[in-house]
């Protein structure tokens, strides 16, 4: 692995959950929330954001060149023919359906509306198969105490497609699960369940089984991952053979004190698809949940995200596998 930091986004805090993608040659960075006051255990509030970033070079500066059509985050992302495709997320009142792909073109950032989501949905994930978007699992509503097991489809390459509802995750429903493409299937692993806890809000369980949906074969449960991950960088950057699962939350530190956490895990993880088997790779150098990824420039890039619980991020960083 070479790990090498880009221009830091402009924003002392950083974001958690933008949307990312690359058009034209730019990488994108748009949306996303944190907490730019006090912390949330000083009682801060969380705040989202409609900024749209662009990069044009590794060696450039951030440009702010447009908006999203509201303060958004947590949605799914994916790159396909020059544009940014942006789906569901959440604002600060709710969940939302809409989906809509950004494109930048000699420096004019257009946004244009897609079929919208069946149900509104947060804290899902997502991959790119070919050209049909895999959308699974997530968040109904901000106060939902179960999450979704639902699974669905749109192909990119139709202008006139419509979400399709493809058959559910074979496993618990889950959010801030990791999505991959690998050897045209669309690939989900870890994230965490919900359920109702003693005193009504939600309770997530943590992870580490893994599916892969292959079309004509369907739903498939492969090898699980030696420990439980959730809201790693999605999609997982892929590399020969392998899926990479960068760091993630283990779940071991749950309960501790938030202004004392070591930060999260910077472990990898790689998957071998011909073995199917799972190996431990070399450490990261920082360690980011809740993020998305973007191939850009032959590495993958993990703009921003969380360092630690209520604390983000304004690094920008690239891998090469």
């Amino acid at each position: 692995m070479k790990w090498t930091q880009l221009p830091t986004i402009p924003d002392k805090e950083g974001f958690a959950a933008p949307f990312a993608g690359v058009s034209h040659g730019s990488l994108l960075v748009a949306g996303g929330a944190n907490f730019p006051d006090k912390k949330p255990w000083e009682g801060g509030v969380k705040v989202w954001y409609k900024t749209v970033f662009a990069l044009g070079s590794p060696e450039g500066k951030w440009v702010r060149v447009g908006d999203l059509p509201r303060p958004l985050g947590y949605g799914v992302s994916v790159t396909y023919r020059e544009r940014v495709i942006c789906v569901g997320g959440s604002d600060s009142a709710s969940h939302l359906a809409e989906c809509f792909s950004l494109e930048l073109l000699k420096g004019k950032l257009i946004v244009k509306p897609l079929p919208s989501l069946p149900y509104p949905m947060a804290n899902g994930c997502g991959a790119l198969v070919g050209s049909v978007l895999y959308v699974a699992g997530g968040q109904e509503k901000p106060d939902s105490t179960t999450s979704l097991n639902r699974a669905v489809t749109l192909d990119l390459s139709d202008p006139a497609a419509q979400w399709k509802e493809m058959a559910s995750l074979p496993g618990p429903g889950r959010i801030l699960a990791t999505a991959a493409s690998k050897d045209g299937a669309f690939w989900i692993m870890g994230g965490a369940e919900l359920s109702p806890g003693p005193n009504g809000s939600a309770v997530r369980r943590y992870l580490s089984d893994a599916y892969r949906f292959t079309p004509g074969r369907g739903w498939e449960r492969v090898v699980d991952m030696p420990h439980p991950v959730v809201a790693a960088p999605s999609p997982a950057p892929v590399s020969g053979d392998e899926i990479w699962i960068l760091g993630g939350d283990d779940g071991s530190k749950v309960g501790t004190p938030p202004s004392s956490h070591p930060g999260f895990p910077r472990t990898t993880l790689r998957f071998n698809t011909e073995s199917g088997s799972w190996s431990t790779g070399d450490p990261m150098p920082v360690g980011r949940v809740t993020v998305p990824t973007a191939f850009w420039k032959d590495g993958w890039v993990i703009p921003n995200g969380e360092d630690r619980p209520g604390i983000r991020s304004p690094e920008v960083w690239m891998i090469k596998l």
